[in-house]
């Protein structure tokens, strides 16, 4: 299997989403007091005194959109931490906010769960390994295990 590949949001949406988000509500930018949000702009963790934005976003919906297909009861949004203004994006390097347990969700091209796995740390490349060697698998969204919030999603590479 080639190298998954790692993505955050987009930056068109990110700019779609500092203005209004997947709920419809107006953006709140607010300083991070005391750090540690998991950003899914840059995919780090904020540090104390920068400016971020918790916003609801649907990733599977914005994916379906693109993609031409219906996600159907699927389609779910949810809370994320985002810079409030532009930032420089991933920069590469480890796989983020693999330090805890995640669970990683298969979904199909069609937009359809097909299934996910608890993964701990030190367990991811296996994981995507796995859901990447069955051909009905386009993508996969790592999510937070306590909240079920995403963290952002995979691709074969």
């Amino acid at each position: 299997m080639t190298t998954p590949l790692v993505h955050a949001i987009d930056p068109t949406t990110l700019k779609e989403l500092r203005s209004a988000d997947d709920a419809g509500r107006r953006t709140v930018p607010v300083t991070d007091e005391e750090g540690g949000a998991p950003l899914r702009c840059c995919l780090r963790r904020s540090t104390p005194g920068e400016r971020i934005a918790l916003v609801s976003y649907a990733p599977l919906r914005r994916w379906a959109a693109e993609s031409g297909v219906d996600p159907g009861a699927y389609d779910e949004q949810g809370p994320v931490f985002i810079h409030a203004d532009e930032c420089g994006g991933p920069h590469g390097g480890a796989l983020p906010f693999a330090d805890a347990h995640r669970t990683v969700r298969r979904y199909s091209g069609e937009g359809r769960i097909l299934g996910g796995r608890l993964v701990g740390p030190g367990g991811f490349e296996e994981a995507f390994a796995e859901a990447f060697g069955d051909p009905t698998v386009a993508f996969v969204h790592v999510r937070a295990v306590e909240y079920g919030c995403f963290l952002f999603e995979v691709r074969k590479g």
